[in-house]
Parts: C-alpha cells; structure tokens; sequence
C-alpha cells in the first residue's frame, strides 16, 4: 500500500498544511494509507484527532513513499526523505533551481505544484490559482483596513459619503478577485492589465477597464515582458491615471522575471494623503518603487503595504483549496491502490521538476 506522508511545514509564519481530513478521507478510500506529522494541521486549527478520525496515523511523514508539503522541502528536510520517493509541493524550480539539484542527489521525484499547466483537463490541480484566489480576497480587506474612507457609499443625516475608488493592476485569478470583494465592499472599481483579452472578465464584475494602449499578451495566460519604451510609456500613463485612486492593489508577475514596475514613486506622490497601495508582488520585487517586502511603509502620506504569502493568514481555507488541488494531482497517479505515474502524461511531464532512479529506468 502506498504511504502519503504529512509534515508539519516550518517556513516562517506557514500555517496552511497539505492535506486536511476530509481530502485524507478521499485519498484513504482510494486505498492509500497517510500519515501525519503531529501537529502538522495546528496552524489551520485541526487537532490531530481530526487526522485520526479521517483514517491517516500520526507519525513520521519523512519515510512515506509519497511526502506533500505547502513550500519547498529545505536541505534538510529533502535529506530526510527515503531514496526512490516522490515529494509533492511549491518547488520553486524558476527562482530556486538549487532545490531541484539537492532533490536530484537525494535520488527523490519532485513534482511542483506551481508548474501544473494551466489546461482544462488540469483545472483542478491549478494551487496557484486556489490560493491566489485567497491573496486577492484578503488584500482588498487589507486596503479597506489601512485606508483612512469607506469603501462604499453612506448616506446619513450628517451628509453622503461617496464610494472609494479600487484599481487592481493585473487581472489574473488574484486580480479578478480583488476586483470582485472590492465591489462587494461597495467601492468603485476598475481593473488593468497588459493583456486585453481579459478587459471583458473585468467588465463581467462589474468594473471599469482602464486603457492605456499598452498590450503585452503572453504564453499560457500569462503577460509577457514589456520593451523599456513599452514599460515607460504604460509608467507614465499609469502616473496618470492612479492619483485619482484611494486604493491600489497590484497583482502583476512575469514567471521567472522580477515583478514589473507598475507604480512609481512619483506616481504614489500624487496620490491623495490616507490612499493605500497594496503589492501582492513583493515577493519578486514588487510592483510599487516604494515597495519594502513584508512590511507596510508610510510615504508621501500613503500606506504601502507589501505582505508576503497572504493565503498563510487564511490557514483553513486556503489548506482545504490546497489540498483538493494535491488531491487531484494525486489521483491522477494512482490505478488500483498503488501509486503508478505515467510521466507521459503533459500534466505529470510538466510539473516533474527530477525523476528518482526507478523512474529513470523506468522511461528507458
């Protein structure tokens, strides 16, 4: 029978985990056996008698056949794991191909979540969009947190408040969401982005589109990198155009490349004093010049935040995202009980970053 195993995740401030019960259930019925790291679910506040119940043991996860996780395994870690397995996870194979190398050594297969093709067929295996459906969410009640107006429209005996004003840059599942909650919040929003395709996924939500006469649409849904005179030209119409916004959240990333800059400093200068700008790309630079990642910065009279791995502040739901995602890919690699691959599949042939030894031979 084949072993799933659970550890507990130890990036600062993770609190998602991998699998939760109801998706350890699923897998158990599918006749694999899971085991838990104790306490591996407490961050998402489930006890490990949640674990229990579901059918998984509480153990050690480091010598099952199969190990998922949340971040990328670190070297120790990868040096816990038992020759010939297979991880599952966040890999970073773009920004931190040094764990790929270390996976390689230890002889261990490592399939990244993060490079699921973004097909039909493979919808539900999609963890980047699960969770930042949950960056998207929580950065709007981040910005209606740190700004100093209502988001909607009041109307009181002391007089009428008018709506705030949202502008999302970067309309992909993180965008769309933004634009989506802001709305609910009763702000007015308008959504931007380099590709025009999506221009009629903002105006479905009810948003404005911003134009500006710069497209940059890329491969696989994704932008593609703008020329120096195309940045400059969107930068010096984006300027423009974003002073007369109480919020800005930007969402905008080039796999692979550092975030393009979207927001200059000049551009925050304008803004009126109590805006909030929002940067969900932190973590490859940032969109915003003023950007300091992880932290929330006060210039010019506005508020620049820049938190870092927001789906962590919403453990429950966003590990239950996470595991119906794994449990997805899961499934798709097993035939009667037992863990069987089938690398010539475009879906495990994509997102397979190393191969272990068994699988080598087994390709020849």
């Amino acid at each position: 029978m084949t072993l799933i195993g659970v550890p507990r995740e130890t990036a600062t401030d993770e609190c998602r985990v991998a699998l939760v019960p109801k998706v350890v259930e699923r897998l158990h019925a599918l006749g694999l056996a899971v085991v838990v790291e104790g306490g591996a679910g407490g961050g998402a506040l489930i006890p490990d008698a949640s674990y229990k119940e579901a059918g998984a043991t509480i153990g050690d996860p480091w010598s099952a056949d199969v190990v998922v996780k949340v971040n990328p395994p670190t070297a120790h870690e990868i040096g816990l794991l038992k020759r010939g397995s297979t991880v599952v996870g966040f890999l970073a194979p773009r920004t931190s191909p040094e764990i790929a190398d270390e996976l390689r050594r230890a002889d261990v297969t490592g399939l990244a979540m993060e490079a699921v093709p973004r097909i039909s067929r493979a919808q539900s295996m999609d963890a980047l969009s699960s969770q930042a459906n949950v960056a998207g969410y929580k950065a709007v009640l981040l910005a209606a947190e740190r700004s100093t107006r209502f988001f909607p429209m009041l109307t009181t005996a002391a007089g009428t408040v008018k709506p705030a004003t949202v502008l999302v840059l970067g309309v992909g599942v993180a965008g769309l969401q933004a634009l989506a909650t802001a709305k609910r919040l009763g702000a007015r929003t308008t959504g931007f982005d380099v590709r025009p395709e999506v221009a009629e996924q903002v105006r479905s939500l009810g948003a404005q589109w911003l134009e500006l006469g710069v497209e940059a649409a890329g491969d696989g849904g994704y932008a593609r990198a703008l020329t120096a005179e195309e940045q400059a030209e969107q930068q010096r119409r984006l300027a423009e155009a974003i002073s007369g916004f109480d919020a800005v959240i930007t969402t905008a990333l080039v796999p692979g490349r550092p975030a393009p800059r979207l927001v200059t400093a000049e551009a925050v200068r304008q803004m009126r004093p109590g805006s909030v700008v929002v940067d969900l790309a932190g973590d490859t630079g940032g969109n915003c010049e003023l950007t300091v990642p992880g932290e929330t910065v006060v210039r010019h009279d506005v508020t620049v935040c820049s938190p870092l791995n927001l789906p962590a502040t919403m453990p429950e739901h966003a590990s239950e995202l996470y595991a119906r995602n794994v449990q997805a890919l899961l499934e798709l690699m097993v035939a009667d009980g037992e863990f069987k691959p089938d690398f010539s599949d475009e879906i495990l042939a994509a997102c397979r970053v190393t191969e272990n030894s068994d699988q080598l031979t087994e390709t020849r």
